[in-house]
């Protein structure tokens, strides 16, 4: 995959709080293209498909960006990698889609709607969040601080043409997530790149 990453270990003596969350990892990655973007998918599939020292299957993820950042596009990508057949629509408008591989869940949640934090409470989605499957959601900050950390924060920010994906660890499940990541180091972002003229 052409992309830069910067690896940044967790500090030891100073706690790094973002929306009172402790960032325990984080990786940044300029994604060219939606084929790019995929490709980040693809590698995070089978990671939360396999149990791990941190727990079993699944985990949250939350994703964050602007519309037309390209957060749907991750999210279907990620699901066919992890064996989701047939048509994945956007939760935009049910505010929730259910996928199963094998006997594993994914919930594919977009809280983009919600005008109050409580809204995602009195809909009944706090229970996904007890079961072992993988929730992914897309404009978590719509729920403010009622929504506990996910394993796993995705955010995709405009970069020229193509993407900054910002990947932040907030559970030792999702470091484990980062740290397998297999992406080549290059300059970050690429010299070549739109973002390195911006």
């Amino acid at each position: 995959m052409h992309c830069g990453r910067r690896l940044r270990p967790a500090p030891s003596t100073e706690k790094m709080i973002m929306q009172n969350y402790q960032v325990l990892e984080e990786i940044s990655i300029y994604l060219i293209d939606e084929e790019h973007t995929s490709l980040l998918a693809q590698q995070l599939a089978p990671l939360l498909l396999a149990p791990g020292e941190q727990g079993g299957a699944g985990g949250r993820i939350h994703l964050k960006g602007e519309l037309g950042a390209g957060k749907t596009h991750f999210v279907r990508a990620l699901l066919r990698a992890c064996g989701v057949a047939g048509r994945i629509k956007s939760p935009s408008y049910a505010l929730l889609e259910t996928y199963k591989v094998s006997n594993l869940y994914f919930y594919h949640l977009d809280f983009y709607r919600f005008s109050d934090p409580r809204e995602w409470v009195d809909a009944g989605f706090r229970d996904l969040l007890q079961k072992q499957a993988v929730v992914l959601i897309e404009w978590p900050e719509q729920a403010g601080s009622l929504l506990p950390p996910p394993d796993l924060e995705i955010s995709l920010d405009y970069a020229g043409a193509g993407r900054l994906a910002r990947l932040t660890a907030y559970s030792n499940k999702g470091k484990s997530w980062l740290t397998s990541m297999v992406l080549p180091p290059q300059e970050f972002p690429p010299r070549d790149s739109p973002a390195a003229e911006s």
